[in-house]
């Protein structure tokens, strides 16, 4: 008899990146997301600093690729006009198995056709992997990138620990 996996409540982080943007895929990739039947918690639009990308890459950071990976990722390759991202938090059952499948493979040429990467991905001129999406790999990635991300005000749950504090008299919560 086949045991069934216990599911788990987990926290994702989801970033749709610049070229998702250049493309005009925003509407579609949301919906595509929408099949997992996950909530989003947090969702918000980000200009990518050279720190903020290092701190998110930092395992590639001293790669010879890294530069590159950086003009794309902040969508500097694309003009003033799209040096953003969207990042949001989905949380549910699962779900960062459930938006790894919907998103498929980081390469989009080895990617199935049916997930996003798949259909709307493809590897640049530069070599550079327009992949479209970054989606949390496990739980701790997840939380990690999260807490890079977001703020805990940003978050309409609490998900992870805070505390308060009081720098020059004004108070805000942080990570914990």
């Amino acid at each position: 008899m086949k045991r069934k996996s216990k599911k788990r409540h987990q926290y994702t982080l989801i970033i749709l990146k610049p070229d998702a943007l250049v493309k005009s895929l925003t509407g579609n990739i949301l919906t595509r997301l929408s099949e997992a039947r996950l909530r989003i918690i947090a969702a918000k639009v980000v200009r990518v600093t050279p720190e903020l990308a290092k701190k998110h890459y930092a395992h590639l950071v001293d790669k010879p690729f890294f530069n590159d990976l950086y003009e794309y990722f902040s969508g500097k390759i694309y003009g003033p006009d799209y040096e953003r991202v969207l990042a949001f938090v989905y949380e549910g059952e699962d779900a960062i198995e459930r938006v790894r499948k919907i998103a498929g493979a980081t390469n989009p040429l080895e990617a199935d056709p049916t997930t996003i990467r798949g259909a709307y991905g493809r590897i640049n001129k530069k070599g550079i992997m327009e992949n479209l999406i970054h989606c949390s790999d496990s739980e701790e990635a997840a939380e990690k990138e999260i807490k890079l991300w977001f703020s805990p005000d940003e978050i309409i749950e609490e998900i992870y620990p805070t505390k308060i504090v009081v720098e020059k008299n004004y108070k805000r919560r942080v990570w914990a």
